[in-house]
């Protein structure tokens, strides 16, 4: 494992962790959720990659500057750290508001991005009062106050309450204020409806039955912007199937990975 730290172009420090070498494949997180979500996955990952994963701006190990933030400037991080690793021709892997990273940079810079896994995202979520109203609530009692509530939205009732769950809870109760905040206020302002539909790259749309936060038909409806996209619906999990379920969710992306020939080059 080889660490970076890459520095955005208004001087936010972003941390990286690369593993392995080959073809690249990178992986976004989500709102509140560091590159540590992909940890269980990893291990199922068909040989031969190099994995990419790094922390927003304003969260885990990457810097946390004051917000509210915009969806271009977490596109430009992404593609920051792409440039800074020389990565092209990747397997982009986003999940939540990293799905809605991936669509912004494949359409920025398509050199960048070969084929694209939108893993429970859309290219809208939710609306301005929504998350105005999510961004009052945290301001108010604070990010451990609301790990519970968010818990709930992210997990399947299998999941929700097992010793399994306390990890990630504690990482969004250790979530930077304004990093949570800041990216809450980026997402409210975001739709990328007209954009990713003119998008001509593979695409597969991963979704969790018990997704409470993007349900699969709001993937549904954004994966089918893309001509040819497949779709994929991982049953008795919620918002993070890669944690959930990590053998199946690699799976997935290994079948993506041989349908596409990315380790064909």
């Amino acid at each position: 494992m080889t660490e970076h730290r890459v520095t955005a172009r208004d001087g936010t420090g972003l941390h990286v962790v690369e593993d392995g070498a080959g073809p690249p494949i990178v992986f976004a997180n989500s709102l509140g959720g560091t590159l540590r979500l992909w940890d269980a996955v990893l291990p199922y990952l068909t040989p031969g990659l190099r994995i990419i994963r790094y922390d927003k701006r304003g969260h885990g190990q990457s810097d946390v500057p004051e917000g509210p933030y915009s969806m271009g400037q977490l596109v430009s991080d992404a593609e920051a750290v792409c440039d800074a690793l020389a990565v092209r021709d990747a397997l982009f892997v986003g999940l939540s508001v990293g799905g809605m990273i991936a669509q912004g940079l494949a359409v920025k810079r398509p050199e960048i991005i070969r084929a694209m896994v939108l893993s429970n995202t859309a290219a809208k979520i939710g609306n301005p009062k929504l998350w105005q109203d999510r961004i009052d609530l945290v301001s108010r009692n604070g990010m451990a106050a609301a790990s519970d509530a968010i818990m709930q939205r992210w997990f399947s009732k299998d999941f929700y309450g097992t010793p399994a769950m306390a990890p990630w809870q504690a990482m969004v109760a250790q979530t930077p204020l304004s990093g949570y905040t800041g990216t809450c206020a980026a997402i409210a302002g975001t739709d990328f409806y007209t954009p990713t539909s003119g998008l001509r790259i593979p695409v597969l749309g991963i979704a969790g039955s018990e997704d409470k936060s993007t349900p699969p038909d709001l993937v549904r409806e954004t994966v089918d912007l893309v001509p040819g996209s497949q779709m994929v619906v991982m049953r008795r999990v919620g918002h993070f199937p890669c944690v959930e379920q990590p053998e199946v969710y690699a799976r997935h992306l290994n079948d993506f990975i041989d349908r596409t020939g990315h380790l064909r080059g």
